[in-house]
């Protein structure tokens, strides 16, 4: 049986984020992006979601306090709130360092360069 994807989509991990953060395909919304973040997280891919920043973006984030971050979670689940071309609302749950559980609600921008999707910024 297909391991099911880490972003909750009920899709199998290869046929769904597997692909985006391998390199394989790059996602085609800001949706899909969102999820294979996540999915990155779960992972602790840093290098994928430093990528995905904006390039206009990443100077406000920290390779090292991402993978403390992702490294130090237990990843629960992730629920998208609403979705529209360049914002996804989300809820994701997670236990924290201190094994507390923690719901962490964002409305995250996205931006299209060059044809391609990139996290700008969250709320």
């Amino acid at each position: 049986m297909a391991e099911l994807c880490h972003c909750c989509s009920g899709k199998a991990f290869s046929e769904c984020c597997e692909p985006f953060l391998s390199g394989e395909q790059l996602p085609e919304t800001a949706e899909q992006l969102m999820r294979s973040r996540y999915s990155a997280y779960v992972t602790v891919n840093v290098a994928y979601i430093i990528e995905t920043t904006s390039p206009n973006f990443r100077k406000y984030y920290s390779p090292k306090s991402i993978l403390e971050w992702a490294s130090n979670s237990t990843w629960i689940s992730l629920e998208i709130l609403s979705s529209s071309e360049k914002r996804v609302k989300f809820t994701a749950v997670y236990l924290d360092e201190k094994q507390q559980l923690t719901r962490h609600t964002e409305d995250s921008r996205f931006e299209k360069i060059n044809g391609r999707w990139y996290f700008r910024d969250g709320k």
